[in-house]
């Protein structure tokens, strides 16, 4: 299968929506404890702080996120404390391609190209 080919599954959800410790764990087919030891280590956060795992609510960058660590987690064999640096890495990496692209942007603005 070429990547022409692929198939994209993609689930369409309200962007404000929020999801309970158990709806993650179902969407993300991983376990509470998993999902417990993520926040714990910094990978994803719940949207409000709650001393009670139970009332934790994520929203959809949380579950985006959680998939990512477990992609890292299955092909690269990491554990925790590597997850939690390579998924920082990876947001340092994505910022600065942002900038550069709004960087990059202004300068054609500057220079009088479209």
């Amino acid at each position: 299968m070429t990547d022409k080919d692929r198939i994209l599954s993609v689930e369409l959800v309200e962007p404000t929506a929020t999801f309970t410790l158990r709806e993650v764990c179902e969407r993300g087919d991983c376990h509470a404890e998993f999902v417990i030891k993520l926040v714990n280590y910094g990978v994803i956060a719940p949207v409000e702080e709650s001393p009670e795992a139970r009332q934790w609510q994520f929203d959809l960058e949380a579950l985006a996120r959680l998939r990512k660590a477990q992609r890292l987690q299955r092909d690269l064999k990491m554990n925790l404390p590597g997850l939690a640096m390579s998924l920082e890495l990876l947001d340092e990496v994505q910022e600065m391609r942002r900038e550069v692209d709004r960087l990059n942007r202004q300068l054609r603005q500057f220079l009088g190209e479209t």
